[in-house]
This record gives C-alpha cells, sequence and structure tokens, in this order.
C-alpha cells in the first residue's frame, strides 16, 4: 500500500486538507509521537540497541534524526516496519512467537513519508519498495517480503507446535489459507482505497467514497457472519487463535477511522475485544509507536474533545451524503 494512501499511520503532527462538498469541511488532525528508529528484542547482539522492557516504549528521539542506511542485526529475525496494519501482523506474530518460543528479533522504524523504503539497500530486500520484510538472519540472510508470505514463512519455520497455524496436511490449513486470501485480495485493498478517498485525497470524490467504505461494509458482514457462532477465524469448533486473525486484526484495528460503524458488526466487536486483550498484541501494535489511529483511541478522543466530537459527526454526515447521493444501501454478503 502507497505511503499516500496510510499518511494517517505517520507518527507525527500533520493536517489533511479537504476541498468542500457544498456545507462540508473535512479535515484530520493527528497526534505527534517520536519517530523511532531502532529497538532489538534479543537476549544478546554484536550491535549497540535499546533494550527496553517490552511495555515501555522506546526513548524518544528527535523527529529529524537519520533514517535507517542498511541492516543491523547479525542473527534472528530483522523487521522492516511502519506503524500500519499491514506492519501490525507482522510484529504482532513476532511479539507471539517470543512470548510462545523465545524467538529473537530486531526491529527497524521504515519511514514511509520519507521514502526509506525505496532506496537500493531496502529494495534489494523487497523489491516492491513497501513495508513490512524481513531478513532471517538465522537462515542465510534470507528474505521475505510481502505480509502473507511473512506470516506463512514465520509459522513454518518457528511455530514447530502449530501454536499460530495449522499442519499442512489438515483441511484447517485450507481453511486459513482462504480466509487470508481474502483479506489480501479484498479487505485490506477495498478498506485501503476507503482510507485514501475518505480521509487523504485532497479532493473528494462522492462515488468512490461511497464505493469503498461501502464495500468494505460488505467485507465486514461476511466476516461477522463467520464470527456468529466463533471466537477465531479459523480452526475447529469455536476456532483457533491464529495468523488468521492476526493478519485481518490490524485493518479491523482501524475501522472507526475508516468510516465503518462497529455497531453494526457486533460478531467483529467482540473479536477485536478478545485480540486487544493478547500481552502480545499490545506490544505488537506499539512498534514502532503507540497509534493514536485505532479503534479505541479514536473513540476516546471523540468522548474527550469537543471539537474531535463535532469533527467526527461532521464526517458521519458528509459519509452518508455520498451514500445517499449514489443510493448505496447496505448488503452483505
Amino acid at each position: 500500500m502507497s505511503a499516500t494512501t496510510l499518511r494517517c499511520m505517520l507518527p507525527r503532527s500533520i493536517r489533511i486538507l479537504s476541498t468542500r462538498l457544498p456545507s462540508r469541511s473535512l479535515t484530520a488532525s493527528y497526534i505527534k509521537q517520536p519517530n523511532y528508529t531502532i529497538f532489538s528484542y534479543c537476549k544478546a547482539a554484536s550491535f549497540s540497541t535499546s533494550r527496553t522492557p517490552p511495555h515501555t516504549p522506546p526513548p524518544e528521539q528527535d523527529d529529524e534524526m537519520a533514517e535507517p542506511t542498511g541492516l543491523i542485526a547479525k542473527s534472528g529475525i530483522e523487521l522492516l516496519t511502519f506503524g500500519t496494519p499491514n506492519g501490525h501482523k507482522v510484529s504482532i506474530l513476532l511479539e507471539e512467537l517470543r512470548e510462545a518460543y523465545g524467538k529473537e528479533y530486531t526491529w527497524q522504524s521504515i519511514n514511509i513519508m520519507k521514502n526509506t523504503q525505496k532506496e537500493p539497500w531496502f529494495t534489494a530486500i523487497c523489491p516492491n519498495g513497501r513495508i513490512p520484510a524481513i531478513v532471517d538472519h538465522d537462515r542465510g540472510d534470507f528474505a521475505v517480503f510481502e505480509g502473507l508470505a511473512i506470516l506463512g514463512y514465520l509459522t513454518r519455520h518457528y511455530d514447530p507446535e502449530h501454536k499460530f497455524s495449522f499442519p499442512v496436511d489438515s483441511d484447517d490449513y485450507s481453511v486459513a489459507e482462504q480466509w487470508m486470501a481474502w483479506q489480501h485480495g479484498g479487505v485490506g485493498p477495498m478498506q485501503g482505497q476507503a482510507n485514501h478517498f475518505f480521509r487523504f485525497a485532497k479532493e473528494k470524490i462522492p462515488y468512490a467514497i461511497q464505493r469503498y467504505v461501502g464495500e468494505t461494509e460488505r467485507l465486514y458482514g461476511v466476516l461477522d457472519k463467520r464470527l456468529s457462532d466463533r471466537d477465531y477465524i479459523a480452526g475447529p469448533g469455536r476456532g483457533k487463535y491464529s495468523i488468521v486473525d492476526i493478519n485481518l486484526f490490524g485493518w479491523c484495528n482501524i475501522a472507526v477511522f475508516s468510516g465503518i460503524d462497529l455497531g453494526m458488526f457486533p460478531n467483529v466487536k467482540a473479536w477485536l475485544d478478545r485480540i486487544n486483550e493478547r500481552p502480545a498484541v499490545k506490544r505488537g501494535v506499539a512498534i514502532p509507536s503507540e497509534s493514536q489511529l485505532t479503534n479505541g483511541p479514536v473513540l476516546r478522543a471523540r468522548e474527550q474533545d469537543p471539537e474531535k466530537k463535532r469533527e467526527a459527526e461532521e464526517q458521519l454526515r458528509f459519509l452518508n451524503e455520498c451514500k445517499e447521493k449514489y443510493g448505496y444501501k447496505y448488503a452483505s454478503p
């Protein structure tokens, strides 16, 4: 996903200006946070790095500090990431593997707004010039890019007890593949475009806004039905927490920001609440910094700040106008 589409994930203060529909002005303000660059959860390393306890953010650094210029680790997994839904899925799994098996990893923050992901050293690892990417220093510095491929790689090599995955010859493995493909072909692209046209595009195009927010709602309806009698998406019985859930969680965790009313999808909301309680998830979404765009902070900000509440109400009115203009009616599937 492009830097433009994910501009909201930047951990610094920005203000996005929009054009007006007849009587609607949409702006979005964001909370300034430090630009963390390097952090490690390694037990031992041959390079210098911070080792802050898991629940404590890395020390604040200057926004203008130098961006990474290459790999820094010698062992374990090295994650190159940023605070986006796709970035979070990998940091969450790495935190789960660290907690379950003691698997070491190091991360570097790749500021996509500075185009660090386009530098030659990065594109040698990820030819697509996008985050996340990993390098496995324990397997000959093997590089993997794309979230779906990374989750599969990490569980194949470092989840021997299938705590977060399924045996490859099982039907559950096939079910997991299907729902992960559904996310990559549906929720991610559609919700990403919803964010772009609803939040970031300078020209507010009603057709595009209702098209992509509406399709995202449709997909959430599919997920809500799947979770109607399950705790997790894949696995026997009521399901098992796995990379299928991790894969979707990052996107659903910014649903409110994307214009999605979670009240329409109670099973998705309950599933989000369950996952958000996991300690490894809490640590994973704090890499590279705490996001103010996840559902909890967004809703709390509206409750505590009258101006943010007013802006949210104005945005909702605008969204509804876009839907009404083109006769949008929610339906799923």
